[in-house]
């Protein structure tokens, strides 16, 4: 049996092997101790958002569940969110960006716009309003320096909503990593089947695209680059309607691929997607 009384030396290497264990089941605890199924803010959005509008009324009253969930996001350190899959961080990072434009709003509301938020200098999206790894971020540092720079996954444009009527819809239900999937391939076809992302105009032979596709198109250039057809489109434009073509009805889908026809982009609608308007 070993002595009762162990050389100083190795007593205190003994005791670091200890607190070294302590401290890395710690931090795995509190790793596993996230709610990956963002229930919290799956509460919210089914209380306050009902066919893509919001309550900011009702979510100005009551607020605290929103921050509290804002809280807990902003308590994930870099060194944990770098352990989780793609499909986490991605899942997460939506919900970041949707939890504090909300909050930006409803600190602001009534308004009638987000455009109508700070000033010529620093609009809405310039301001440090996101919390992230013990920083303060914009939103356009969350999505252009983070999930555009960082991830190869264009369907972020028809997650992320900007409050406003002309963004794709906002869902009653937080994004989660195994159904992330499925939640992007349905937000792409809510958005293509209203008349805010895709209208066709047949007697014209135009296609109509949100402002969102002008913007972003280039995103979409490498996953969805059609092997063939769209020969009188940019680059862009005909990634732009190949993803389109797998998102919206058989009908639609063939307009799309026979090519013929020219492409317009529609004004963009900022105006707030308030439930009380």
């Amino acid at each position: 049996m070993p002595p009762r009384h162990e050389p100083y030396a190795r007593r205190v290497g003994r005791q670091c092997v200890i607190v070294a264990i302590f401290l890395a089941f710690t931090g795995a605890t509190l790793a596993q101790a996230f709610d990956h199924s963002h229930a919290a803010y799956s509460t919210i959005l089914a209380r306050h958002v009902v066919d893509a509008r919001v309550d900011y009324r009702s979510l100005k009253a009551a607020p605290r569940a929103l921050d509290d969930y804002l809280d807990g996001l902003a308590n994930v350190s870099r060194a944990e969110f770098d352990q989780w899959t793609v499909p986490r961080q991605l899942a997460f990072l939506f919900n970041l960006y949707n939890a504090a434009t909300l909050r930006l709003v409803v600190t602001h509301y009534p308004v009638k716009s987000i455009k109508d938020i700070g000033n010529w200098i620093k609009g809405p999206w310039d301001q440090d309003v996101v919390r992230l790894f013990g920083n303060r971020v914009s939103l356009n540092d969350l999505e252009h320096d983070i999930l555009r720079k960082q991830y190869n996954e264009p369907r972020l444009h028809l997650a992320l909503v900007c409050a406003a009527k002309g963004c794709p819809p906002l869902r009653n239900e937080a994004y989660i990593a195994p159904e992330l999937d499925r939640q992007l391939t349905d937000q792409a076809r809510l958005f293509l089947g209203s008349q805010a992302g895709l209208r066709i105009d047949r007697p014209s032979r135009t296609v109509w695209l949100s402002a969102i596709f002008k913007w972003y198109g280039q995103d979409f250039v490498r996953n969805h680059t059609p092997a063939k057809g769209f020969a009188d489109l940019s680059k862009a434009e005909r990634a732009v309607l190949s993803f389109c073509g797998r998102h919206v009805p058989v009908s639609k889908k063939r307009f799309l691929q026979a090519g013929i026809y020219s492409v317009r982009y529609l004004t963009y609608d900022w105006s707030l997607n308030d439930r009380q308007r």
